[in-house]
C-alpha cells in the first residue's frame, strides 16, 4: 500500500522540496519542544530532495538511519542520500512532503545538486543542532558564531542548500530549526502546503 502510494506521489515530488518528519521516540520529542513544537506531530527532522545521476534522492544530515547512504555506499553518521521509498518504509513515525513553491530552472537544479553531493560525507553537527533550538537562543547563538558547514544538522543543510539557490534568504543557515524553517519558509512563500506521506 505505501509503494502505490509513493509512486502516486513521486511525479509531484521535485529537486528543492523539503521532507520532514516526526518522530515516535523521546528524541523526536525533546527536539520538537526545545523548537517550539508538538511532540510526536511537529518536525524533528528535514532533508531535501536533490538529484543524484538522474535520479531523484532525499538528501539529509542525521545520525538516526541505518540504512546504506546510496552515494557512499554505506551507512553514516553525517550527510547521506537516500531513495525517498525505502527511507519512508524504514522511518517510524509521521512524514511530510513540503512542496517548493515552482519547479527549479535547470541551472538551478544543476547548482542545487552540486552542492548537495559536494557535502555527502559531511560529519553530523550535533552542538549546531543544539544550538539552534529556540527562537531566542538560535538568534544569540548566530550572533556569536559564524556560519561553518564543516559539520551539519538536518534543517542547517536544508537552509543552507535553499541560500545557495537563491530561494532563501538567510545570514546564517545554522541557526534553523527543522519547525522553524519549515514554518519560515511557508510564511514566505517558499513553500507550499505540507501534506502527508506516512
Amino acid at each position: 500500500m505505501l509503494n502505490l502510494f509513493i509512486q502516486k506521489a513521486a511525479p509531484e515530488i521535485k529537486a528543492g522540496d523539503l521532507i520532514g518528519s516526526s518522530g515516535h521516540h523521546l528524541l523526536g520529542a525533546a527536539i520538537n519542544l526545545a523548537t517550539y513544537g508538538i511532540p510526536f506531530w511537529g518536525l524533528s527532522h528535514v532533508g531535501i530532495i536533490g538529484e543524484h545521476n538522474g535520479e531523484l534522492l532525499l538528501f539529509e544530515a542525521t545520525t538516526l538511519s541505518d540504512l546504506p547512504c546510496v552515494i557512499q555506499g554505506k551507512p553514516v553518521d553525517g550527510t547521506q542520500a537516500h531513495r525517498l521509498g525505502a527511507r519512508l518504509e524504514s522511518y517510524r513515525g509521521k512524514v511530510w512532503h513540503y512542496p517548493l513553491y515552482r519547479p527549479l530552472y535547470a541551472f538551478e537544479q544543476e547548482r542545487l545538486s552540486t552542492f548537495l553531493v559536494s557535502h555527502i560525507g559531511v560529519d553530523y553537527d550535533a552542538i549546531g543542532a543544539f544550538r539552534a533550538g529556540g527562537v531566542g537562543w538560535s538568534w544569540i547563538e548566530s550572533k556569536l558564531y559564524r556560519q561553518n558547514l564543516s559539520s551539519l544538522f538536518c534543517s542547517e543543510l536544508c537552509a543552507a542548500a535553499h541560500a545557495h539557490i537563491g530561494v532563501f534568504r538567510t545570514d546564517h543557515a545554522s541557526r534553523w530549526s527543522p519547525n522553524r524553517l519549515c514554518r519560515t519558509e511557508r510564511r514566505r512563500g517558499i513553500l507550499l502546503k505540507p501534506w502527508r506521506l506516512k
